[in-house]
């Protein structure tokens, strides 16, 4: 298993694969006030999988922490914050120059790419799915497409560019973090434009869990985005 740190086109990641089996690379975004480095586990999961499992500190996280972070971020209600806001779609726009590094030095191919993320993440996941066209696959987890009803360039306002990617959302019942109620909306909205092929539309809820979920509702929740990469990435060789 290789497990290293790198820096591409400025950003910070984190590669995680096995020396053997290629079938595609996963971005992988971690939560507010997180970092890649605690990540170990999922990332290692995808790269078991098979799969180039690319962690990526957020702007203003991990190696690049904002030093005014605490400042920056000390309104309560994220989801009307300015700066957070910022943060998303900085993190959001850095991607396309990210996807050209990785497969310039050889760490994808734009044929079978991916990306989830976990809570931020999640968030991330939504916008980079407009942003970036070679992502095939999306999975956020625990996220939410609503940035703001004022923004147009809010994900929750241009559900007609999703299809044909293979979406799964997940997030959780109890959440008063990100609530489902968002993502479960959106989802609905987008079941017409996905008619011809349904099974690339995908929601779950876990009713009992919050925003930091109980042990057996994550399981299943990781198993589920294991198996939607495995059914709708197209596997892509290396070499």
């Amino acid at each position: 298993m290789i497990d290293e740190r790198r820096v591409l086109a400025g950003i910070p990641i984190r590669v995680v694969t096995k020396t053997t089996a290629y079938r595609g690379t996963v971005l992988f975004y971690h939560g507010f006030m997180s970092a890649i480095e605690h990540q170990t586990k999922e990332l290692r999961s995808l790269a078991e999988r098979g799969y180039m499992a690319i962690g990526v500190d957020s702007v203003g996280h991990g190696q690049r922490l904002f030093p005014d972070f605490e400042a920056r971020f000390s309104n309560s209600n994220l989801s009307h914050d300015d700066n957070y806001q910022s943060l998303l779609k900085d993190s959001v726009n850095e991607i396309p120059q990210l996807v050209d590094a990785l497969i310039h030095e050889g760490l994808a191919k734009d044929a079978s790419l991916g990306i989830a993320g976990i809570s931020m993440g999640g968030y991330i996941s939504f916008g980079a799915s407009l942003k970036e066209p070679r992502l095939k696959v999306i999975a956020p987890i625990l996220g939410s497409p609503n940035w703001s009803d004022e923004d147009p360039e809010s994900p929750h306002m241009q559900g007609d560019r999703f299809y044909p990617r293979a979406l799964l959302v997940q997030n959780a019942g109890e959440d008063v973090n990100v609530p489902p109620r968002f993502a479960r909306s959106f989802v609905e909205s987008l079941r017409s434009s996905y008619s011809a092929q349904p099974e690339r539309l995908q929601y779950y809820e876990f009713p009992e869990s919050s925003h930091f979920m109980r042990e057996d509702d994550w399981n299943e929740l990781w198993g589920n985005v294991l198996q939607h990469f495995d059914r709708f990435l197209p596997v892509c060789p290396r070499n």
